[in-house]
């Protein structure tokens, strides 16, 4: 895997078909629906993220979002970190996946009662979790052969100072359109930390909001879009780490007439303006940036 950025094509809905449907059905399931881009997001995530079982995760602004979710089900152990308490997770997401708090306050003990149908954690990683609270050493225990499924671990802090995660002790940091909602000096904070937690050689995949020129606030999203000058200095990438911003207004003609997109909006759109397509008018006013990041060794 190299480093680069990426704004993304709308071509890879059709490349990653398989995966796509995969996610639709996992998102349906779990009674979830779509930011207006994420499947774009959550496919380019997926096919630069290098192996997935048994590999330890984070991801980054995970809130309740289906990437986590996805991930736990094909074997990952996921540190799920999002700046709001998921303490009152709802119990649909309990019945289908392993699920526990880094700390007491990250899941509340009422909702970790057991209800009709929930898997309870296994001792293995019970036990897992009982070390890391006391020594910091360790995250998780592999998942056991009889039981593939990996396990999400909620975690409500905030991205810049992850002080319950050890240096060098993940395998990978996924970010699905979450370190937009920071400045740009914040995001170089954040950026910094997840590097901080990255094993050498460990991937930052994140999209964020692209912007041609400079950087501007999308009011109605909350959320930043970001130039090329503005992601090289936040990832400390050099000149020489590749960028496609030459064709963002190509790519964003494609963006704008995506049917598969465009008919698709999730049902919240149309109940708000507060949101990154107002009152569910397909109106794109920005789109989607992939970067990759490799932690250096040494």
């Amino acid at each position: 895997m190299e480093e680069k950025i990426e704004i993304l094509s709308v071509e890879l809905l059709e490349h990653e078909r398989s995966r796509v449907e995969e996610l639709k059905k996992l998102a349906w399931q779990l009674k979830l629906e779509f930011g207006w881009h994420y499947l774009l997001d959550l496919v380019w995530i997926l096919k630069h993220l290098e192996g997935i079982s048994g590999r330890r995760i984070l991801d980054a602004g995970a809130g309740v979002g289906v990437m986590q979710w996805y991930l736990a089900q094909h074997g990952a152990q996921v540190i799920s970190v999002d700046r709001e308490s998921r303490a009152h997770l709802a119990a649909r997401f309990r019945r289908k996946f392993q699920v526990a708090g880094l700390r007491d306050v990250d899941l509340s003990p009422l909702d970790q009662m057991p209800v009709p149908g929930q898997k309870s954690l296994t001792g293995s990683v019970k036990s897992a979790l009982k070390h890391f609270k006391e020594s910091g050493e360790d995250l998780f225990t592999p998942p056991s052969v009889q039981n593939k499924q990996g396990m999400v671990l909620l975690y409500n802090q905030d991205l810049r100072q992850m002080i319950g995660i050890p240096d060098a002790s993940l395998d990978a940091v996924v970010a699905v359109s979450a370190l937009e909602h920071n400045s740009l000096n914040d995001l170089q904070l954040v950026v910094n930390e997840l590097i901080r937690v990255l094993k050498p050689g460990g991937s930052l995949l994140a999209t964020l909001g692209a912007a041609p020129h400079d950087d501007w606030f999308h009011e109605p999203s909350k959320g930043w879009c970001y130039s090329e000058a503005s992601l090289r200095k936040a990832f400390d990438f050099s000149s020489e780490v590749p960028s496609n911003y030459s064709e963002y207004d190509r790519l964003m003609m494609a963006l704008v007439n995506c049917q598969a997109l465009r008919d698709n909006l999730a049902s919240f759109y149309f109940r708000s303006g507060e949101n990154g397509m107002p009152w569910g008018v397909w109106d794109p006013q920005y789109q989607s940036v992939g970067v990759c990041k490799i932690k250096q060794h040494g």
